[in-house]
């Protein structure tokens, strides 16, 4: 009985990146030798980190029905937009007459309605609110449903939602009748974008959307009903949802470019029509 040969020095496979390691197994991609610490199992043999890295590079990432990055659950905006009302109603109590001549959407033609000079108002005053009870009510309404939509649109087309939402609010508030001077304030219109586009996101996931309709006329009915209730932003705001999360429906089998190009539409509109609000007076 003969002992195996030693092999040369020289012949001794090692690993490309720990050359001092002696390495006799190969990766099943590159077959380089590969050490036990850079060894990755697949599905026949394993792989080096290399070719892991490299296989991960090729691979598109997954998306949703929408068009967002896929990610379980993820609800980030939902919690800063929530956060960015609780940081705003503060800074209403520490910081009363800098936030109330800065922030809010003044519905009249005074010294500080909104203008050039005040162009944000129409979307800092959704993170304003008129109380405690007011407040809540939207923060729950937006964690409700950002819980649902912001993981089904992703995080990018959420924000848009949200965003352009809450500027139809403001058109609405300010081109559409009204009876008195008022500081207008909340976030109802972005909620009621929201709300939109529950109805339409279902609708096109070939969902049940009996319920939401239910729940848009209740609440619409109240903003009607009830004085004090800008019914104005919450048409404005409902209107653009729609529009947006049609925008997005329509180009859900993943034409980026179709989404963005519409929501760029919408948001020119909404633009030129705070623009046209903020030169004219109401009355």
């Amino acid at each position: 009985m003969s002992a195996e040969p030693i092999p040369p020095a020289s012949d001794v496979p090692v690993c490309p990146r720990h050359p001092d390691r002696e390495s006799w197994v190969r990766c099943q991609r590159c077959e380089r030798p590969v050490c036990p610490q850079c060894q990755r199992p697949a599905a026949v043999g394993v792989q080096c980190v290399d070719c892991v890295a490299e296989a991960a590079r090729t691979v598109r990432a997954p998306r949703t029905t929408f068009g967002g990055a896929l990610r379980t659950r993820d609800t980030a905006v939902t919690k800063v937009l929530i956060a960015a009302c609780l940081v705003a109603f503060a800074g209403q109590y520490v910081l009363p007459p800098q936030v109330y001549a800065w922030l809010p959407l003044v519905n009249g033609p005074y010294e500080n309605a909104f203008g050039p000079g005040t162009w944000w108002q129409p979307l800092t005053s959704a993170f304003l609110h008129g109380g405690l009870l007011h407040l809540l009510l939207n923060t729950y309404a937006l964690w409700i449903t950002g819980q649902y939509l912001e993981p089904i649109l992703g995080r990018l087309r959420f924000t848009a939602l949200y965003v352009l939402s809450a500027l139809g609010g403001a058109a609405g508030a300010l081109l559409l009748p009204f009876t008195a001077y008022s500081v207008l304030v909340g976030a109802s219109g972005a909620i009621f974008g929201l709300f939109a586009a529950l109805f339409v996101v279902n609708r096109h996931l070939g969902r049940q959307t009996g319920q939401i309709v239910g729940l848009i006329v209740v609440n619409f009915a109240i903003g009607v009903l009830v004085a004090g209730i800008s019914w104005q932003a919450h048409l404005g705001g409902l209107l653009t949802g729609a529009a947006v999360s049609w925008v997005l429906a329509r180009g859900r089998r993943g034409d980026a470019v179709l989404q963005w190009s519409g929501l760029a539409v919408v948001a020119v509109v909404l633009v030129a029509l705070l623009g046209y609000a903020a030169t004219r007076s109401p009355f």
